[in-house]
């Protein structure tokens, strides 16, 4: 289905506006120098508008947050929002990605008269149950969080007229599949589903088939294939040798992403890299919302240029110009190797993947890249080695952080100046 979609030739170019799009809309989108829809938005937004159900796959980066949400706010728009009982709904498999979605579609939904909550676990509940209370049009949820919210009475489902499904593969892939079958039987059946999906397994096909009907089916490529726009290089090394050789690429002068198995392991490398002089910040599940978010908001602008990171969190990771992925630790299978080091080579740029490898890793890594269709060169290395000299000195060196006071504040809360930038970058999503 979604092969046969990504197949049909491009739509013909169109404006927002001639896409149906309201004024006010248009007007905030060009506020906010989004002024051209994307490949997905030009593809899923008439039939969104339109009421039917959309089966999507985009790739991060290619405009799938508003493919889904502009239809959301156009149907939504005109009606007032009812105490603990929203009409449109988001699921998001992390907190990150409830964040974004909400930093995205919240202005937006300000210039049509909606309100929109993002809920997650993690956070306090007063402050999202508060909202609720208020009246809110747009629920931005993690499964878990907002089952939670509906056993303690604080949201209700049945007035949902729209519900979208994004990344419903990973939600899968956490074990979200059961949470996303019981919200969306608590939904009206009547209304419309939009799922965006990478792919069909582990279980997606089921809810396609269960939830959506007579889905219009859009699919849009990546603006550069992940793996032709990289580097793929294998560093063999001895296990002692291991630390040492990942603190050296890290005190490159650009943003290295650095991912592990573990929470515990996330922790300890990012305090041996500091320790031997390469400053590195952690990002896993173990951490609050607000240590996530600070983590995220300093290494996207390079202070510390090093952020070591489990699989479960990469999912939230969006930040422009991380030129360099580094595979500590080598993932769970080949998928799981894509999305690691699809966070380089983003909207069209190159990047470099690294994996470093001890001696009993050395198949199940060659295996691995052979799943992923990934063509790698390997070379022994030690700390110095001429191969991992290459790899430090690359990448644009970040520029020295702001004054104190001119700093941006970290943290949920954004500041006003900040929207026109989230908005865009949603917009590459």
């Amino acid at each position: 289905m979604l092969d046969e979609a990504l197949a049909r030739p491009e739509p013909d170019a169109a404006s927002f506006a001639e896409l149906g799009l309201p004024p006010a809309l248009v007007t905030a989108l060009a506020r906010r120098g989004i002024n051209e829809p994307f490949a997905i938005q030009g593809r899923a937004l008439p039939d969104g508008l339109a009421g039917r159900d959309v089966l999507g796959r985009a790739q991060t980066g290619s405009g799938k947050t508003l493919a889904f949400g502009l239809p959301m706010l156009v149907r939504l728009a005109g009606a007032r929002s009812n105490s603990r009982r929203p009409r449109g709904l988001v699921m998001v498999p992390t907190r990150e990605l409830a964040m974004q979605v909400a930093d995205a579609l919240r202005p937006l939904g300000d210039a049509m008269g909606l309100k929109l909550v993002a809920v997650f676990g993690g956070a306090p509940y007063g402050g999202q149950v508060n909202a609720l209370d208020r009246g809110v049009d747009i629920v931005v949820a993690t499964p878990g969080r907002l089952i939670d919210l509906i056993d303690r009475r604080a949201c209700n489902l049945s007035e949902v007229k729209v519900t979208v499904l994004d990344e419903a593969d990973h939600m899968a892939d956490l074990g979200f599949l059961p949470a996303m079958i019981r919200l969306l039987d608590d939904v009206p059946p009547t209304g419309q589903r939009l799922l965006f999906s990478a792919t069909l397994d582990r279980g997606v096909d089921r809810l396609v088939k269960a939830y959506l009907n007579d889905p219009a089916v859009h699919a849009v490529a990546a603006a550069a294939s992940p793996v032709e726009a990289m580097d793929h290089h294998v560093f063999l090394l001895d296990h002692s040798d291991k630390v040492a050789v990942a603190a050296e690429i890290a005190a490159r002068p650009a943003r290295t992403l650095m991912f592990v198995r573990t929470k515990h392991g996330a922790d300890r490398l990012a305090k041996q890299l500091t320790k031997l002089g390469a400053p590195a910040s952690a990002i896993h599940g173990n951490l609050s919302q607000n240590q996530r978010q600070r983590a995220l908001s300093d290494f996207s602008v390079g202070h510390p240029r090093v952020l070591v990171a489990t699989d479960v969190a990469a999912r939230g990771i969006h930040v422009d110009d991380v030129d360099l992925v580094v595979h500590f630790d080598p993932p769970n299978d080949s998928k799981d190797y894509l999305h690691r080091s699809g966070r380089t080579a983003r909207a069209g740029a190159s990047g470099t993947v690294v994996s470093l490898v001890v001696p009993d890793q050395r198949r199940v890594v060659e295996r691995l890249h052979q799943d992923a269709r990934v063509t790698s060169t390997s070379v022994p290395v030690r700390p110095g080695h001429g191969a991992v000299r290459q790899i430090a000195e690359s990448g644009d060196p970040v520029p020295p952080p702001p004054p104190a006071a001119a700093r941006r504040p970290t943290g949920p809360a954004r500041p006003r100046g900040r929207r026109r930038d989230d908005i865009g970058r949603a917009q590459r999503k």
